[in-house]
């Protein structure tokens, strides 16, 4: 039985990196996105507001590599740390999908 780790947001993309590939030729993409919502909590209206780092392979890195700089996004993906040895998070995306303004 898999645990669930599943996010969803919607977002903006604010950085990316040169697209790259790995060793065995997968392709990966490198990014940083902005999120700014309202949200509920405990009956009042919180701001929020932060920055993911996140990174997509294969197929969804070449989407994104697509994307130009500010970009309405909502992505999925799950949460794993950044490094294997690390203790910082990255959102892996696993679908993108381009948001209309």
């Amino acid at each position: 039985m898999e645990a669930a780790n599943r996010i969803e947001l919607d977002v903006t993309l604010t950085e990316k990196s040169a697209l790259r590939h790995t060793p065995t030729g997968v392709a990966v993409q490198e990014g940083m996105l902005s999120h700014q919502s309202m949200q509920s909590e405990n009956g009042a209206m919180r701001q929020v507001s932060f920055e993911v780092f996140t990174v997509a392979f294969g197929q969804e890195a070449l989407v994104l590599n697509q994307m130009p700089i500010g970009s309405p996004l909502r992505c999925t993906g799950f949460l794993c740390r950044r490094w294997r040895s690390g203790i910082t998070l990255a959102l892996h995306l696993t679908q993108i999908e381009r948001l209309t303004n």
